[in-house]
């Protein structure tokens, strides 16, 4: 638990702002509502104050945000100004529409989980790693409702405490940076190993990435896993980074119960990392936080006929 400088309340997710570093509940996160100092710093003409998504709004005339290299209006009068803050629920959004079209578009058009064109949509694989669109589809394509509906858990309970943290902008990248290379690092040590294995499907690797960054932002985080037990984050990430690692070498091998295991480690690799710079800069985590989902092989849970899950 943690205090609000403004009124004392005691919260369990408290905001950081960026401006003054000051802790504060959600009555008084943003900055207009606790006199943060930093309002006399802000280049912000039409007085929206920035939620993440576009760095360009605190920046002067030579900005390096996300706006400034994007031909795209991500300010508050654009059209992606409406995600700016909520990219968790966006990528939530996209994996169950993504799962429609596996399960309900492509099959009306008689195009079944077996075909090739089906598997060319949303499977990466190591017959064709170079179908560069596979990088981003498989993260959000999975294979079957146990699989997307524990994904959705997790990042659900994750996601928005990592994106609140470090931005929006810089939450999409490292999701979709950690769960490309998590999918690339699964068929490329299986190609390595002679096992190349049927492709990858699945958000485990992204997932694993957030949970990375709040293993190394705050060790000690305490978690209820299943909404029951409690534990520090720390002793969470080790079992599952023991478990892959356990599975991979002596359990089975790297694709296991159609597991992708490389890909886990490489995703929770990456996020470590991202951690470890962003708690150079001085982030900060949240002192207590719920959630439930996973089964063995982390929280992709176990994979289904023909694909291996993360």
């Amino acid at each position: 638990m943690a205090t609000c400088d403004v009124c004392g309340e005691q919260v369990s997710l408290p905001y950081r702002c960026r401006g003054c570093g000051g802790t504060f509940c959600s009555e008084h996160r943003l900055p207009e509502n606790h006199d943060c100092p930093g309002l006399n710093q802000w280049n912000d003409p039409s007085g929206v104050f920035d939620s993440g998504f576009d760095d360009s709004v605190n920046q002067s005339s030579k900005s390096d945000g996300l706006a400034a290299r994007l031909p795209i209006d991500t300010g508050p009068g654009g059209l992606l100004g409406y995600f700016r803050g909520n990219i968790t629920y966006l990528f939530l959004a996209l994996m169950w529409f993504t799962f429609l079209l596996q399960y309900l578009v492509f099959p009306a058009l008689g195009f079944s989980p077996i075909s090739p064109l089906w598997r060319a949509a949303f499977v990466l694989t190591p017959d064709h790693p170079l179908y560069v669109w596979t990088w981003v589809t498989s993260i959000f394509a999975h294979g079957g409702f146990g699989h997307i509906a524990l994904n959705s858990i997790v990042l659900y309970f994750f996601g928005p405490v990592v994106e609140d943290r470090v931005g929006s902008d810089r939450f999409a990248a490292m999701f979709l940076l950690a769960g490309a290379l998590a999918g690339l690092s699964q068929i490329t040590v299986g190609l390595v190993l002679g096992a190349p294995g049927p492709g990858v499907v699945g958000a485990s690797g992204a997932i694993a990435a957030a949970m990375g960054v709040l293993t190394v932002l705050n060790p000690h985080l305490r978690i209820y896993l299943y909404f029951i037990i409690p534990m520090p984050l720390w002793i969470a990430t080790a079992l599952f980074a023991g478990y892959s690692v356990f599975v991979s070498t002596v359990g089975g091998g790297i694709g296991a119960g159609n597991v992708a295991q490389i890909a886990h480690l490489a995703g929770l690799a990456v996020g470590v990392l991202y951690g470890y710079k962003l708690k150079r800069e001085g982030e900060r985590a949240p002192e207590q936080l719920q959630f439930g989902g996973g089964g063995p092989g982390g929280p992709g849970g176990p994979g289904g006929p023909g694909r291996g899950r993360i």
